[in-house]
């Protein structure tokens, strides 16, 4: 039997990086009631600043754009979150605000090479706890071989437009399931949990559809849309 969990999020999401610590730890909890049970993890691609320039811009602007004068209020209880979580973010050495489109190309590389986790715990450490400017394809290409990918592949990746309409087409899809912010976790195409949720929700998410049982979740339709895109598939 197999258990796919999607998760759709951004690299520049910190909620998601929070949310990636704690599904590990109910992963780590989760006794599994079949022996035969497989877990997969996929990450899928969402941008919360789409219409960002490929360079990005200047983080003190955005801030000032996007939060004004609560910046520093929201991300102080963003880092004491984190803390919790055993991530120490260090937002103060971020100095570009990415378009995240390359990074979730390399992304999409990585669920082919069966590297995905490390690619996206690369860039999420890489960005908020190195200051690592996600605009540099430089800088994407020597993150990329960090977690363990092959650097041709890499570098072809990042000009590739079948790539692009990949990322694309899957982020589409998850605008079009209604999702509008991340974190989101579906759990079999059935089921899913909105946000940075603690360990024990998502552990219960990830017990009760292991068993097959019904939960008082939210419900997605993602038949349809799964199966006229042909995307989200469950592994064989």
């Amino acid at each position: 039997m197999n258990l796919q969990i999607d998760v759709i999020s951004d690299v520049v999401c910190p909620w998601c990086f929070i949310g990636k610590r704690r599904l590990e730890q109910a992963l780590r909890q989760f006794q599994p009631p079949d022996s035969d049970l497989s877990i997969d993890v996929r990450w899928r691609p969402f941008q919360l600043n789409p219409d960002l320039p490929a360079s990005g811009m200047e983080r003190a602007e955005y801030l000032r754009r996007k939060f004004g004068a609560n910046a520093r209020d929201i991300y102080s209880r963003v880092s004491q979150v984190g803390r919790s979580a055993g991530i120490e973010f260090a937002f103060e050495t971020i100095a570009r605000q990415p378009n995240t489109v390359d990074a979730h190309q390399l992304i999409w590389l990585a669920g082919q090479e069966l590297r995905q986790d490390a690619m996206v715990e690369t860039l999420f450490q890489a960005y908020f706890l190195e200051g690592a400017d996600l605009t540099d394809r430089g800088v994407l290409l020597q993150l990329a071989m960090r977690a363990g990918l092959p650097a041709l592949a890499a570098q072809n990746c990042l000009t590739d437009q079948s790539a692009r309409q990949a990322v694309s087409g899957e982020e589409r899809m998850a605008r079009d399931l209604g999702v509008q912010g991340v974190p989101f976790f579906v759990f079999n195409r059935r089921f899913a949990v909105s946000g940075a949720q603690e360990p024990a929700v998502l552990l219960r998410a990830i017990e009760t559809v292991s068993r097959g049982e019904s939960v008082a979740a939210e419900r997605l339709r993602l038949g349809a849309h799964s199966h006229r895109r042909g995307l989200w598939k469950r592994s064989a």
